[in-house]
């Protein structure tokens, strides 16, 4: 991870499975803590019986639904799983224009990117000052390499060495970012 502060986005890349959620969800805890405004959302697996059968999104607001699940028809289709595009739009996207210190994002991958109008507002956000921090599968997609290649984006890569230092890292490093621009 760079050490350079200019980075307004900050891209977290990893395989499924390494942990990116659960990387998100410790990094907000840790800015929630510092008394940081955040908004957005995670995406988390839904189980039963012990089988994975879908994927929810909560916001940090509180708020949740279905993005994905086996007995949606779709489309769109990832996988086994129909997407639910309207719920996934009526609760991300008001997440990405709500004023916040940081926004957070989990994750820019296959299922959220099926929607139009969350690519739209992805790309709105990231023309703006305000910190971003998402995850991205490690998969090429157009939309994903466009914001990879920006000169304002830093690329993490996720490791099982690394998930365990990264939260508190991003956290000091947003929050001295934010008392920083506060400051002038």
């Amino acid at each position: 991870m760079s050490s350079e502060d200019e980075h307004v986005i900050t891209l977290i890349e990893a395989r499924p499975g390494a942990g990116k959620t659960t990387t998100m969800q410790r990094l907000a805890n840790l800015l929630l803590e510092r008394d940081m405004t955040l908004t957005g959302f995670v995406t988390e697996e839904i189980r039963e019986g012990g089988r994975r059968v879908g994927f929810a999104i909560k916001t940090l607001g509180g708020d949740s639904g279905v993005l994905a699940h086996q007995k949606l028809p779709g489309p769109p289709s990832v996988g086994r799983y129909g997407v639910d595009v309207r719920e996934f739009e009526r609760l991300a996207l008001p997440t990405l224009r709500a004023p916040a210190d940081t926004i957070i994002i989990d994750e820019l991958g296959k299922m959220e990117l099926a929607s139009t109008a969350f690519r739209a507002a992805v790309a709105d956000l990231v023309e703006r000052n305000t910190p971003v921090v998402a995850t991205v599968h490690a998969f090429r997609h157009p939309f994903t390499d466009a914001l990879k290649a920006r000169p304002d984006a830093e690329l993490v890569h996720l490791t099982r060495q690394n998930r365990d230092e990264l939260p508190p890292l991003l956290a000091q490093r947003l929050r001295a970012a934010n008392t920083e621009q506060r400051a002038t």
